[in-house]
């Protein structure tokens, strides 16, 4: 095997080493959320989770040091990142949900889940009309910032949640949920007038 295709191959299993990852946050987040016993089960959901949150750092990192650089890691990267918010926000919503007396942290994360899943499919959308006529698919800053900041506090809310430490206190979550959450929305603004001219020859 050449080292090029070694490095493909490694580059490619840490991208798509974020699903089953996320999963196993999901299952074991969920289990432990109905049986809180062994102590050690959210540690290793809350685990499961920052390591799938790191591989969207290190893929890239690895692929632009390593110069194998490829379509499908291009593609693949913001599909795993999908998965990523799929799995998780739900996760979330549902733990919250479960919390006596957070009924205002469960509207804000069902916000969170909803504006970014269809901020995705929109996304999704001006993609697949952009590679119709040969425009460059691949995320640009606003969303590559989104997900810099989005995956990191992802994590901090499943800790706040399991945990509740005093270091991290609420209104510092509700903070970094906002920014994300406005982070969101100029990521809707920049795709969308990025990929307006060719919505516009698609509609003629």
């Amino acid at each position: 095997m050449t080292d090029r295709r070694f490095s493909l191959l490694l580059v490619n299993a840490l991208t798509l080493s974020r699903v089953p990852l996320v999963l196993l946050f999901v299952i074991g987040a969920v289990v432990d959320s109905f049986s809180p016993a062994p102590t050690w089960r959210a540690a290793a959901a809350f685990i499961s989770l920052v390591l799938s949150a790191l591989t969207d750092l290190f893929d890239g990192v690895l692929a632009r040091r390593l110069n194998v650089s490829t379509r499908f890691g291009a593609l693949a990267d913001p599909l795993t990142d999908k998965v990523f918010y799929l799995a998780s926000l739900p996760t979330l919503l549902f733990l919250i949900a479960r919390h006596d007396g957070w009924h205002t942290h469960s509207v804000v994360m069902l916000t969170f889940a909803i504006l970014f899943l269809l901020r995705d499919q929109w996304v999704s959308f001006l993609r697949s009309i952009g590679s119709e006529y040969g425009a460059d698919v691949r995320a640009n800053w606003s969303g590559k910032l989104r997900t810099a900041i989005g995956f990191p506090v992802i994590c901090g809310v499943y800790l706040f949640v399991v945990y509740q430490p005093f270091w991290l206190p609420l209104w510092f979550i509700y903070t970094a949920e906002a920014i994300v959450i406005g982070l969101n929305t100029i990521s809707i603004y920049i795709y969308s007038r990025q990929y307006m001219p060719y919505l516009r020859q698609s509609l003629k």
